[in-house]
């Protein structure tokens, strides 16, 4: 399989070295409006892959992306002092316009996968610039959200967080919906396990595990400027998951004709993935609280496109 990405930022790289080093592709190529970046970060990655495996790894214009499989979209604009929200994701917007255009005339059979922030609004425009179908334009969403939810619990209950079945749907960001109703270890739900094991889940436990997923960014942020090798772990599962036809059930932010109530929404829910792209929605069954808190959330999303488009 051959990825490519546009934008060699801290992400784009991170997402970059994780599929060479998993080996999840064959060949990975890196585009960025800077090209001695784009160069550089192809170079320093190509020299780690010989202690694991075979990728190659180059650096390239957009007609470099020709024959990708997949094109993951890590390319922006960082906000300014004093800059809106809003005008920032219009700058954006701008940004991906362009760049969206010249990936199809590069390879318009590409699934197009996006990484940047804010990432359900960055689909949604993704989406209405390529005019590809929805299941086509992928957004990382809450993939890394449900990854910090599965850890932290896995923590608390003293076990492996590949064996915690948790999610986190909605918004990537302050919005986003722990599914705590959702939740199962070993087919069992989560309160039930935890008894067995002999660990309390009361509501200062439920409030701390809240607040280090939801507060994980500002957190990292705060302390190094940024997050990215947890998104580039997240971004190479996905390319897995399309490369291998996996048919994994991934929690990714896909336009959606209507969730809680509101129509026309990108944000994440349980999805179907594998060689196509998004193949089907798990449409879950959420506590009335947690209904309400995807509403609202799918609401937020719905508002902020609806100003942009």
């Amino acid at each position: 399989m051959k990825v490519g990405i546009v934008g060699a930022g801290m992400v784009g790289s991170a997402a970059g070295y994780a599929i060479a080093l998993l080996g999840t592709a064959t060949e990975v190529v890196l585009v960025d409006h800077r090209p001695d970046l784009a160069v550089a970060q192809a170079e320093d990655i190509a020299h780690a892959v010989p202690f694991v495996g075979a990728c190659r790894v180059s650096a390239g214009d957009y007609d470099a992306l020709a024959g990708a499989d997949v094109v993951i979209l890590a390319a922006g604009v960082p906000q300014v002092p004093g800059e809106s929200r809003l005008s920032l994701l219009s700058r954006n917007a701008d940004v991906f316009a362009d760049v969206i255009g010249r990936v199809l005339a590069a390879v318009p059979g590409a699934l197009l996968v996006v990484a940047s922030n804010p990432v359900d609004i960055m689909t949604g425009i993704a989406r209405k610039a390529s005019g590809l179908p929805a299941g086509r334009v992928i957004g990382s969403g809450t993939i890394l959200d449900t990854a910090r939810f599965r850890s932290l619990l896995a923590d608390h209950l003293g076990i492996a967080p590949q064996s915690v079945h948790a999610w986190v749907l909605g918004e990537h960001g302050d919005s986003e919906v722990l599914a705590w109703s959702m939740a199962h270890v070993g087919g069992e739900p989560l309160a039930l396990c935890a008894a067995k094991l002999g660990r309390t889940l009361d509501a200062a436990d439920r409030a701390r595990i809240d607040g280090g997923v939801r507060r994980a960014g500002y957190r990292i942020i705060a302390g190094k400027g940024a997050t990215w090798y947890g998104i580039g772990a997240g971004l190479a599962r996905i390319v897995r998951a399309i490369r291998d036809d996996e048919r994994a059930v991934l929690t990714l932010s896909v336009l959606t004709d209507s969730v809680a109530g509101i129509a026309n929404v990108t944000l994440s829910l349980p999805r179907v993935i594998g060689a196509t792209g998004v193949m089907a929605t798990l449409m879950p069954d959420l506590a009335p609280d947690e209904h309400d808190a995807l509403r609202l959330s799918a609401d937020l999303l719905r508002k902020t496109a609806g100003d942009l488009w």
